[in-house]
């Protein structure tokens, strides 16, 4: 795949590692037996965890921040049932297998953080501690689009993303400009995300058939919403640190409160005046919050 500009500066080096059938492009740090594997969102890429790679390599983690299917130069599999929850879960196991770690912590933002609960809740492998950033437990989403009416019309955005073919042409005319001008606005610290951050964004979302791929991680949602609904939402038992930008424009805070009843040992923090991009936004704090979590 061609058509990416090269990095902005961040610490590691990028590999592919072959994992579920296909070739993921692994931003990768450090080493040993403890891994953190860093899981990104809409329509983010590796290089969003640039702040909290050194910090994790400083505790003792080999990191690994995967670009998920769809994204940067993994492969982009055609079919939007590639994209369901089950196939995305799939993708973490077998990257952790790849890996070969004695210890996983998994660290993920957004739709990383989608697929990071149900792997939790399913247990699909071992896991030593979960980091979760500004999305909600899945079973709490799905009651806040019931009953608040306000969520609904933060979410307008995902019932637009089932059209086929309009948010393609939409996010992706000038060259991905709407990419760029959707970080800039939509964050609080806006100098975090510097021009050659947005550039690699709209150079990944200008690629042959990378919206489509993003795209279809939403298509794909509802049926696997309804399959994880039908398994039930079993606790989880592994240690979760939640933290939560509370200047979200499409998720509100109330999204969080119940988490407590589906997460037996858990850590939430409120971010006031951060954004959406928690990690990027405010690294600093995030940071803080991650070496106590983690460090201690």
């Amino acid at each position: 795949m061609n058509g990416i500009a090269s990095a902005p500066s961040v610490r590691g080096a990028f590999r592919t590692v072959r994992a579920n059938g296909l070739d993921f492009e692994v931003l990768t740090a450090g080493d040993g037996d403890r891994l953190a594997l860093c899981l990104h969102g809409f329509p983010e890429h590796a290089v969003s965890w640039r702040y909290q790679i050194p910090l994790l390599v400083a505790l003792g983690y080999r990191v690994w921040a995967p670009n998920q299917r769809g994204y940067g130069r993994t492969a982009r599999p055609a079919k939007v049932g590639d994209y369901g929850i089950a196939h995305l879960v799939e993708d973490v196991a077998a990257l952790i297998d790849a890996s070969g770690a004695k210890s996983v912590t998994i660290l993920a933002h957004d739709w990383g953080a989608a697929v990071a609960w149900v792997f939790a809740m399913r247990r699909v492998r071992p896991l030593a501690g979960l980091v979760i950033m500004n999305v909600p437990h899945p079973a709490i989403f799905a009651r806040a689009l019931r009953t608040s009416w306000r969520q609904r019309a933060r979410s307008w955005y995902m019932a637009f993303f089932q059209i086929p073919r309009l948010p393609e042409w939409m996010l992706g005319y000038d060259h991905a400009a709407a990419i760029g001008r959707m970080f800039r606005r939509t964050s609080v610290h806006p100098e975090r995300f510097g021009e050659d951050v947005i550039r690699l964004y709209r150079d990944q979302a200008s690629m042959p058939g990378a919206l489509t791929a993003m795209l279809n991680w939403y298509r794909a949602a509802p049926k696997g919403f309804v399959t994880q609904r039908k398994l039930g939402f079993p606790v989880i038992d592994v240690p979760t640190l939640m933290l939560w930008g509370e200047e979200d424009v499409a998720l509100g805070k109330e999204t969080t409160f119940g988490t407590d009843r589906y997460v037996a040992d858990l850590r939430l923090h409120y971010l006031p005046g951060v954004s959406h991009w928690v990690q990027q936004d405010a690294p600093e704090r995030v940071n803080e919050l991650l070496l106590e979590f983690l460090g201690g």
